[in-house]
């Protein structure tokens, strides 16, 4: 597998001064995923967690839903100038029963690690089958619960103290407890590493839990989040607003600007308890 940081020279400017020194940067790497070995997309990712990586994306999809559905995941031969191998190429080996890929899932290009959409040739396109409906999962929230993961998901980023330039995915329980967390040089990749572990440990759906991602909730973290039957999405930055109409029509809690005790919910609000605050007039609206 290789390298999740590297060290780089930079012309560090401090208050008038400046001197070289060594920084520590975040790496970013190609991967291939390929299904039953056909090629279907090449995304930029921060190596770690790619077998994860790989079923999370396939689970996003539509293509796989459970442990079952996959027999192995591989490392293929992706060969460097040295002759070594990158390990920047992973097949899935789908179970006999899996049809193969629909046409629409294969992508003859690259998937940035800042936009999980690029490419696809229109909206409708990733209007995948939602496989579990997360409208009448009993999940119930405080904002003081909601409050409180920010803070146990910063904690537990390892490599983002290092660098500073990864984005985290953590799952957490109706508790409060962190049950997952996987980072990444792009947001939708760390859900994918995060949904593909729930899936290879046959968790999914993954009902009564909380995804909190540390940046903006688009559209396509909200639909991984419903076919992975996770009922409640929670970001530190704003949603879209295709994010937040596909969040009320399945149901599903998403809350933005989550930091503080300070939060926006954009849909879902009948799992959040309120105890003591009353509703104002612009609460009480949708």
């Amino acid at each position: 597998m290789g390298r999740v940081t590297t060290r780089e020279k930079v012309l560090r400017i401090r208050d008038g001064s400046a001197g070289d020194r060594a920084d520590t940067l975040v790496v970013e790497e190609p991967m291939e995923i390929r299904f039953g070995g056909t090629p279907l997309t090449v995304t930029m990712r921060t190596p770690g967690h790619d077998f994860d990586l790989a079923a999370g994306f396939l689970a996003g999809e539509g293509a796989v839903a459970a442990a079952r559905d996959i027999t192995a995941i591989r490392y293929c031969l992706g060969t460097a100038e040295d002759g070594s191998n990158t390990y920047n190429v992973v097949d899935v080996a789908a179970a006999p029963h899996v049809p193969p890929p629909a046409a629409s899932l294969e992508r003859n290009f690259y998937t940035t690690s800042s936009c999980g959409l690029c490419g696809k040739s229109s909206i409708d396109a990733v209007h995948t089958a939602i496989r579990w409906e997360v409208a009448d999962d009993p999940l119930r929230l405080t904002p003081e619960e909601l409050s409180a993961l920010p803070d146990r998901l910063r904690a537990a980023q390892r490599v983002f103290d290092r660098t500073g330039g990864l984005h985290a995915a953590g799952l957490f329980d109706a508790g409060g407890e962190l049950l997952c967390l996987r980072e990444d040089v792009g947001r939708h990749n760390a859900v994918d590493k995060l949904v593909g572990w729930a899936l290879r440990e046959d968790r999914l759906p993954l009902r009564r839990t909380v995804l909190m991602v540390s940046g903006r909730a688009s559209f396509e973290l909200v639909q991984k989040a419903l076919m992975a039957g996770i009922p409640a999405l929670a970001a530190v930055s704003a949603p879209s607003s295709l994010a937040v109409e596909l969040a009320r029509a399945h149901g599903l809690t998403l809350v933005g600007f989550l930091r503080g005790t300070s939060m926006n919910v954009y849909a879902g609000r009948h799992r959040i308890t309120l105890e003591a605050a009353s509703p104002t007039p612009m609460a009480a609206q949708r």
